[in-house]
């Protein structure tokens, strides 16, 4: 017997919409949430238009666009949620689509995957639905793909419309003070020799995190216990959560010699959330959901800003050159809105300081199919930094280093440059320091 998807009744509308204004093909992602038991649906979105379309493409459908698209939405999901498949709606029968949507599945989990950072349990969902809609008779075809299997074949699976899904889920947020270093590379001017570097400095911090002592409203619970007991059900519950991580930890990180070309030093705070199903959770999936949202907020805000920076730097002829003295940048802080204006699932974005608010209503329409207002954001769970001019600042690094770490031997900071991202009341600022 193939999976079972629980779908809320807003994605059969939001189908049939699209069914009723389509002229030529739509496809489009499945947001939701598994579970060892059955899969919740509870958004979908189709890919945006792209500006410039493949000439002579016909019909075939342009996958890295379409994995991209996903990429984007994944970064945008908050812990609990994730981009569970694709869909199409097209006159072409079911089963002349169905290769299509295999490569097409498996290009888009290939592509998110590239950013994950944290390890897999034994026990993970590893299948991706696939959705045919026909646009005149409205029938559905739902196919399953194991994408870690690439001989994978397709098997049936049940697709179930039912009203209010998630109005009863949990929601469990935090807190996390942040205080990493990542090694930069000598070649600053590669993108690629930096992508690595945060990969293998971040995976770092993640290390700590997933190892870190979770208090759920103060108390730490054992891993089978299930969160809503004792109090009455299909009522929506809000918990607050702490992440503490040992000392011990957080010296075994800095306790390490290597040359580098500088390095990405963040502290402060970041706001994190992750929501679960109402089916008897337990405190094991509350701790994982929670802990992955903080390493997917932490690394997305991260990239987003280098990506920006190397690309802008690029143009003027590499990062480094021969500048001297400190530059600073703003890392983008997170801002939530609600999936649906009535409902009590959130999505999000992050708005860099000199973006306005109409730039994020203009991105969550265009990747998320949503339709907002200013009044629907919330941006006050992470306050946007402000750079502050300081002498200190102008100092060496090696100075900085030196009062810091008075008795670490540490090349990280001494060599070519330095960043240094500050997250204060989850605010967040990035600086490149060359010397």
């Amino acid at each position: 017997m193939g999976r079972g998807y629980i779908v809320d009744d807003a994605v059969e509308v939001y189908l049939s919409k699209l069914c009723a204004q389509q002229s030529d093909d739509v496809t489009g992602l499945v947001i939701g949430q598994n579970s060892t038991q059955r899969d919740f649906v509870v958004m979908a979105c189709q890919t945006p238009p792209k500006d410039e379309p493949l000439v002579d493409a016909g019909k075939s459908l342009d996958k890295e666009w379409i994995s991209e698209h996903a990429r984007q939405v994944s970064r945008m999901l908050p812990g609990g949620l994730s981009v569970l498949g694709v869909f199409i709606i097209t006159d072409a029968d079911a089963k002349e689509t169905l290769a299509t949507l295999r490569q097409l599945v498996f290009a888009v989990q290939r592509l998110i995957s590239s950013e994950i950072l944290w390890k897999a349990d034994d026990d993970e969902v590893t299948d991706c639905v696939t959705l045919h809609v026909s646009p005149k008779s409205r029938k559905i075809s739902c196919r399953t793909f194991d994408i870690k299997d690439p001989k994978s074949l397709a098997k049936p699976a049940d697709w179930k419309y039912q009203s209010g899904v998630y109005s009863s889920w949990s929601t469990i947020s935090c807190c996390v003070n942040v205080d990493l270093c990542v090694p930069l590379p000598e070649n600053t001017t590669c993108s690629k020799s930096i992508d690595k570097c945060l990969k293998e400095g971040l995976n770092v911090w993640t290390n700590q995190i997933e190892n870190a002592v979770c208090l759920i409203d103060g108390v730490q619970l054992p891993e089978d216990a299930e969160l809503t007991t004792g109090q009455k059900r299909n009522v929506r519950h809000t918990l607050t959560a702490q992440l503490l991580v040992t000392s011990e930890q957080q010296d075994s990180s800095r306790d390490v010699v290597q040359q580098c070309g500088g390095c990405l030093s963040i502290s402060g705070a970041i706001h994190s959330r992750a929501y679960l199903h109402n089916n008897k959770p337990k405190a094991k999936l509350a701790e994982k959901m929670l802990k992955r949202d903080v390493v997917s907020t932490m690394v997305t805000r991260v990239q987003m800003q280098l990506d920006e920076f190397v690309a802008t730097e690029n143009e003027s002829k590499g990062i480094s050159g021969d500048k001297q003295g400190t530059e600073r940048f703003c890392l983008p802080h997170r801002v939530f809105c609600p999936a649906k204006v009535s409902g009590t699932l959130s999505v999000s974005d992050y708005k860099f300081n000199d973006e306005d608010p109409s730039e994020v209503i203009d991105r969550l329409k265009e990747m998320l199919d949503i339709e907002i207002t200013d009044q629907n954001l919330d941006s006050k769970q992470e306050i946007a930094a402000e750079i502050i001019e300081s002498e200190e600042l102008e100092d060496s690094t090696v100075e900085i280093v030196e009062v810091q770490e008075p008795k670490r031997n540490n090349y990280i900071g001494v060599a070519m440059a330095a960043v240094v991202a500050l997250l204060a009341s989850a605010a967040s600022m990035l600086y490149l320091n060359d010397i």
